[in-house]
């Protein structure tokens, strides 16, 4: 159950903090863009050091179902880390939006609904979107996945090369998605915004679930055996 606890915990962090720096910071401008994407990462890198002792700090249930698909945990462990995934992206973005009602803070610029949500219209559409995130996926759950191999990954050091990668990802992706590559980020967001946003969920919790899952499958194919 702590584990479970400490994937809600670390999820919520990341909701808030990266999806508040997407609120109150702006993806308008350049600035904006690289304080939002380097809000992702530093979270997953804090939460990395702060929890990853705990349940390996997973806090994405793209992650989580890599890590399944390898054989390092189970689906039991899996199913758990999932729930607690999306009950701590629910708080997190509840959180943000008690904070922008209680201070009276304007959504940012390129935010309408003022909660870090995702959307597919920058990318041409849903289509579009969907390979985005799938593409962005793959390669942020295959940083993952080398990087805490018992074998050839880097160790204490791992936290570090997942939360830059997070970084880069975002900058690519933040003007055509908004970037997801987590469900349980997007979904709690998208449910209190509601709308487009709540309508174009669908894309921003199966397309990283595709790309992790190919993560997965390409890492098991290229990890050395011994």
């Amino acid at each position: 159950m702590k584990k479970y606890i400490a994937e809600c915990i670390g999820t919520m962090v990341l909701t808030l903090l990266g999806c508040g720096t997407a609120v109150f910071l702006g993806c308008g401008t350049a600035a904006g863009i690289v304080g939002t994407a380097m809000a992702f990462g530093l979270s997953v890198i804090a939460m990395a050091y702060a929890i990853g002792g705990i349940s390996g700090c997973h806090i994405n249930p793209a992650i989580t179902l890599g890590v399944a698909l390898s054989g390092r945990m189970s689906w039991k462990d899996a199913c758990g880390y999932w729930i607690g995934q999306v009950i701590g992206g629910i708080i997190g973005a509840a959180l943000l939006l008690l904070i922008i009602k209680v201070t009276g803070a304007p959504g940012a610029m390129g935010d309408p609904a003022g909660l870090g949500t995702n959307g597919v219209a920058n990318a041409g559409g849903a289509g579009g979107a969907f390979l985005v995130e799938v593409i962005a996926t793959f390669i942020f759950v295959l940083v993952v996945l080398g990087a805490t191999d018992e074998k050839v990954g880097a160790g204490k050091p791992a936290g570090l090369a997942i939360g830059l990668s997070l970084i880069l990802i975002h900058l690519v992706c933040i003007n055509l998605t908004g970037t997801s590559v987590n469900p349980a980020r997007s979904i709690g967001p998208a449910l209190f915004a509601g709308g487009q946003a709540l309508k174009d969920l669908w894309v921003f919790i199966c397309a990283p679930l595709v790309g992790g899952a190919l993560s997965a499958c390409v890492w098991k194919a290229i990890a050395p055996k011994e």
